[in-house]
């Protein structure tokens, strides 16, 4: 379950990341502390990849295992 774990994080990690960076662009109370606010983001939507890839890999393997 680890490697589905780890290649489901590869593009949730990155589109999270991708989604908190644009939020930070796209808001102007956040936008005037960029350089501080960018790089916080792209961590957090990161880190946030990592309990919902092992959610979705749990998900994917509950669906896939067959029944004795």
């Amino acid at each position: 379950m680890f490697k589905v774990a780890s290649l489901i994080w590869i593009m949730l990690g990155t589109v999270l990341a991708g989604i908190a960076t644009t939020v930070v662009l796209v808001v102007p109370q956040l936008a005037a502390d960029s350089e501080r606010m960018i790089p916080l983001a792209a961590i957090a939507g990161a880190v946030l990849g990592i309990p919902l890839s092992m959610l979705i890999a749990k998900r994917i393997q509950a669906q896939t295992v067959r029944t004795r």
